[in-house]
């Protein structure tokens, strides 16, 4: 399916189905199109929703995961969404999710993380794209991948452009240091919401000994793993991980006592 982008005064979004809401957060190079598959199937039980994350034009001075997960909020306040819901990140998005979680538990009714950075993370294979070097982007992109098929010349060519801004380099930059210096290992015992851990077992940027580490400091998770699958496993493996979350959706339904 096409996806539909809205526009609500300074934000833009995805958001198809009606019912209980699942809240989907995007990677540092990420898209709204890479939670394409998961709106394919969900939208038709549940209220997708997915901001479009200011990462390469919020203003500098914010450009950090604290600046994100205040985005986020005022997101949701802007669309008039209190009721609680299921929070799902992807990489710096998952970063994102723990923390606004942290933030606002009352308010997160289960959380789904897939290749989170918040413990530890080789960003773009341990080194930042060269500006005007097109096979050295692409070879870091199909770096993501564990199918480098996966990187199609789209999402190639949307990242070359990305980090040929200066203003664009200079935010990434500055996030992917936020996220660095942002650990979480000391906060995330608080957490106390149902959690499914999906991690690619190939995956070269959270590897998964981060899958494990996750699971042991989150109280009330769960963890997963998909074979031949890297750092998006929305990605590459769309119906293993969406079966993977409609199980963990129906298991933790909200009213029931999913703990234990």
């Amino acid at each position: 399916m096409e996806l539909q982008i809205k526009q609500k005064n300074d934000f833009q979004y995805v958001e198809e189905g009606t019912g209980e809401v699942l809240l989907l957060l995007h990677g540092l190079f990420g898209a709204l199109s890479n939670w394409q598959d998961v709106v394919a199937e969900f939208s038709a039980d549940y209220r997708v929703i997915i901001p479009l994350l200011p990462i390469y034009d919020m203003p500098l001075t914010k450009a950090g995961v604290p600046g994100l997960v205040q985005f986020v909020e005022d997101f949701l306040a802007e669309i008039g969404l209190t009721e609680p819901c299921t929070v799902l990140g992807n990489s710096l998005g998952g970063h994102v999710a723990l923390v606004y979680t942290l933030r606002n538990q009352a308010r997160v009714s289960r959380l789904v993380l897939t290749g989170s950075s918040g413990l530890f993370e080789d960003g773009m294979g341990g080194s930042f794209p060269k500006r005007g070097n097109y096979t050295y982007v692409q070879e870091k992109v199909a770096y993501t991948f564990y199918d480098p098929t996966v990187a199609t010349r789209e999402l190639v060519d949307e990242v070359f452009n990305v980090t040929n801004s200066n203003s664009k380099c200079l935010r990434i930059i500055s996030i992917a240091r936020s996220a660095q210096r942002h650990n979480l290992s000391k906060e995330l015992h608080k957490i106390q919401v149902p959690t499914l851990l999906v991690w690619g077992l190939n995956d070269t940027i959270t590897p998964p000994v981060v899958a494990h580490e996750f699971n042991r400091l989150l109280p009330n998770s769960e963890l997963r793993f998909l074979d031949h699958c890297c750092h998006a496993p929305m990605m590459e493996r769309p119906q293993a991980f969406n079966q993977l979350l409609h199980q963990f959706l129906v298991k933790n339904q909200i009213g029931v006592n999913s703990v234990g």
